[in-house]
């Protein structure tokens, strides 16, 4: 695996530097001045508008491309927010418990307008506000500037210095590399000597990543608020190579875990002689080591045809030396990541 891991840390990960933040720094102030000045110079507002300004701070934070969606439902809290309080101020304006009232209803709007269960936290601050300011035109100012704010980011949020997808993709793919690279080195050392390796904490985030990067990258290159569909480059590459990691990744939790349980298993007593390795999972090194070398080869966009090759013929002396199922259970996370290969190379129809 030495020679895999060579030749790999050659490659470049992507450009790095103070671009993506100053970008964001950018985009964060322009969205947050530009509504600010605009109700002051518009609507002639004689306090701060405090609410202009909260959408960019709230909205712009991880990925700008979804802050029309978040912008929106930011609207829907500070309207209900608003009615919320001004019904709770002109039905109980002086009873004790009116403040008790904008608690439970603000929670209850807060779970009623929640998005993937997150709940929409501005209904509640937004009728805490309302109810602790009994200013006239208070609940006004604070719709109109909430509005003018979320405006602004929506539509000009993702217009400005917006990240390339593909890059940040292509970025996480080889950074996912880099990870399962190590881990199958970590599985092939520990087969070959016959022992387990310790799991890394959250293995899962590693085996999870693949996914995350190609579900982001199809809502990313969607259409958005003012914005086409992104065209990928020519030709695209970055998709099937997202899709072979993506399918890849459980049929080698597989393999992680077969060898994890094998090494678990009960050991013999302290007095007694240690039981001899297991024969399979040290055969089985080489074909770890190959199968490595063929995926590292197909996720870098290389030509892993050979090293596939390789990895198959390992396999079937494997599978002929030891035709049992449980041998077989131990080869099914191999054979899936030569099957997901296979259809890898196989021509589009």
């Amino acid at each position: 695996m030495s020679g895999m891991s060579v030749a790999a840390g050659k490659r470049s990960v992507g450009p790095t530097g103070p671009a993506g933040p100053v970008a964001s720094a950018a985009r964060l102030v322009v969205c947050a001045a530009l509504p600010w000045y605009l109700c002051l110079w518009w609507f002639g507002t004689s306090t701060a508008p405090v609410a202009a300004a909260l959408p960019a701070v709230l909205i712009l934070r991880d990925d700008v491309f979804a802050a029309p969606r978040l912008a929106l439902q930011r609207l829907l809290g500070v309207i209900a927010g608003v009615v919320l309080g001004v019904t709770v101020l002109h039905w109980l304006p002086s009873a004790p418990a009116s403040f008790l009232v904008v608690l439970v209803c603000g929670c209850a709007g807060m779970y009623l307008l929640r998005h993937r269960g997150a709940p929409n936290q501005q209904v509640l601050i937004t009728a805490v506000m309302i109810y602790a300011t009994p200013t006239p035109g208070y609940p006004m100012a604070r719709l109109v500037e909430s509005a003018v704010g979320i405006a602004v980011v929506t539509l000009l949020g993702p217009l400005l210095w917006p990240p390339n997808p593909y890059r940040e993709a292509a970025g996480g793919l080889e950074e996912y590399r880099a990870g399962l690279r190590a881990r199958l080195e970590r599985i092939a050392a520990g087969a070959a000597s016959g022992r387990s390796v310790p799991t890394q904490p959250d293995p899962f985030a590693l085996w999870h990543r693949p996914h995350e990067l190609l579900v982001t990258l199809e809502r990313r290159t969607g259409r958005t608020v003012l914005l086409p569909p992104r065209r990928p480059p020519a030709p695209d590459t970055l998709r099937p190579r997202l899709r072979l990691a993506a399918r890849t990744a459980p049929a080698l939790l597989l393999l992680a875990r077969e060898l994890e349980i094998r090494e678990s298993a009960p050991r013999s007593p302290a007095d007694a002689p240690p039981a001899p390795p297991d024969a399979a999972v040290l055969a089985l090194a080489p074909v770890v080591e190959a199968t490595a070398r063929a995926l590292d080869a197909a996720l870098g966009g290389e030509d892993c045809a050979a090293s596939l090759r390789t990895a198959r013929d390992l396999a079937a002396g494997h599978r002929a030396a030891r035709p049992g199922r449980r041998d077989d259970v131990l080869r099914a996370g191999l054979d899936l990541t030569h099957e997901a290969l296979t259809d890898h190379l196989a021509p589009p129809t």
